[in-house]
Parts: structure tokens; C-alpha cells; sequence
């Protein structure tokens, strides 16, 4: 059963992805991210369509094996190969412990790890959520770059971040909706201010445009976003 997010009931400070964070990650995530699971879904039978034989999917950021659940369901019988990667010892240890009561014919590796310092060998697919607002400027230019550089021609990279809007009018219209989402969602405005104030100079979003400028510098010319809600936004990129 999953534990509920009371965390910033009782507490401040900043941000982590530790034990306590893990434990009660699922009902953090679909409390705080509008149409979650229709991101997790929908990127599991993209990455079905894309991927190649032989070939490897990098889950970067994996959290508690959301993802990797999703694809596991999506594949059925078919084998594939999966490096997930997070670096959080917590998370991994939920993800394993998971992901071990799944059957499957794929191939699945768990790696606690930054992602700055992986390298990708041989993918066709590469999936980053709400994982690269958590990089420096230059670092999340520097490891799309990587991964433009390591897929081949027809390949994809499937990412979602937190986004703002360069309007000052329409960021505060996003903010007091998803702040309503929130608020339906059973947390309190001390509980919101706190995490808020937790993630400050932690989580460091961009306009959309910023993301696709850059993604543009870096290789990708093919690029859509396929589902956008105020604040959330994901994006396939294909070489």
C-alpha cells in the first residue's frame, strides 16, 4: 500500500530524494504531477514503437520503476534491453525490490549513478523525467548533446520537465492552477509553501521555448510536444 505525502506537513527544509521522499514517492508524484500516468503510458508504448532489437533503452532518473513497470506491460514477451539509472540509493532499492516481482523477457539493470557520468552504448531510446530541472544550465546542455550524439537516425528521446512561461501574466495563471491541483489533491497551502520553498535553487525550471532552443543547438531538429498541462510539459525529440 502506498504510503501518503505528509512529509512537509510537519517539516521544512530542502529538498532530497531520501528514504523518507522514497517511501511515499507514488503518492507524491500523482498528487503533484497533472496526468502522470498518461506520461508514463504513452512514453512506454513510444519507446515499444522505436526501439531496435540489440539495441538499449536508458531510463534516466528512474525513481521507484514507474517507467520501467509500464514498459514491462507494454512489451509482454518481447525481450529488450533497459539501463535504469538514478542516483538515489533509496529509490534504487524500491525499484529493484519492485521490479523483481515482474516476468518479463527483458533485459534489466539497475545502476545508482549520476547521470552526467553514464555512457550510452548502443541506444535507440532514452527517457528523462522530471530529471533534468534538477541539472546546472551547462550540464543539462551538455548531456542532451551526449545524447543526441549517441542515437542513431530515427531514434528518440522522450523527456518531461516542469516548465514556466516567459509572460509574467500566464506563469501566474500556471501557478494558481496548479496550485488548485494541488489543493484538490489534499495538500495544505502550509504544505505547498513549504515544498515550494524546499525546492527553491533545487529545481530550476525553463520556458519551453529555452528547452527547444537548446535541444536545437544540439542536434534535434525533429521535435514535438506531445502533451502539455500549465506547468508540465513532455517532449519527443527524434534524430
Amino acid at each position: 500500500m502506498t504510503k501518503k505525502d505528509d512529509i512537509f506537513k510537519t517539516i521544512s527544509g530542502p529538498f532530497e530524494f531520501n528514504e523518507t521522499v522514497a517511501t511515499v514517492f507514488d503518492d507524491m508524484i500523482h498528487r503533484s504531477v497533472p496526468l502522470y500516468e498518461e506520461i508514463i503510458l504513452q512514453q512506454a508504448r513510444m519507446t515499444k514503437k522505436f526501439y531496435r532489437q540489440g539495441t538499449r533503452i536508458y531510463d534516466l532518473g528512474c525513481s521507484n520503476g514507474n517507467f520501467t513497470a509500464s514498459l514491462i506491460g507494454e512489451m509482454n514477451d518481447r525481450e529488450f534491453d533497459l539501463i535504469a539509472v538514478d542516483n538515489s540509493c533509496p529509490m534504487l532499492e524500491l525499484y529493484n525490490k519492485r521490479i523483481a516481482a515482474f516476468k518479463t523477457s527483458g533485459k534489466i539493470t539497475s545502476l545508482e549513478a549520476d547521470i552526467q557520468d553514464i555512457d550510452f552504448e548502443n541506444p535507440s531510446v532514452i527517457i528523462s523525467n522530471l530529471t533534468l530541472q534538477f541539472l546546472s544550465m551547462e550540464a543539462r546542455e551538455t548531456i542532451i548533446e551526449r545524447i543526441y550524439n549517441s542515437l542513431s537516425d530515427g531514434d528518440i528521446f522522450l523527456f518531461t520537465e516542469k516548465t514556466i512561461n516567459g509572460s509574467k501574466d500566464l506563469e501566474e495563471l500556471q501557478q494558481e492552477f496548479y496550485y488548485r491541483f494541488k489543493e484538490e489533491n489534499g495538500y495544505s497551502q502550509i504544505e505547498i509553501t513549504r515544498k515550494r520553498e524546499a525546492l527553491e535553487n533545487y529545481l530550476i525550471p525553463e520556458t519551453v521555448e529555452a528547452h527547444i532552443e537548446r535541444l536545437n543547438r544540439c542536434g534535434f531538429k525533429k521535435i514535438e510536444v506531445w502533451l502539455k498541462w500549465f506547468h508540465f510539459t513532455a517532449f519527443i525529440c527524434r534524430k
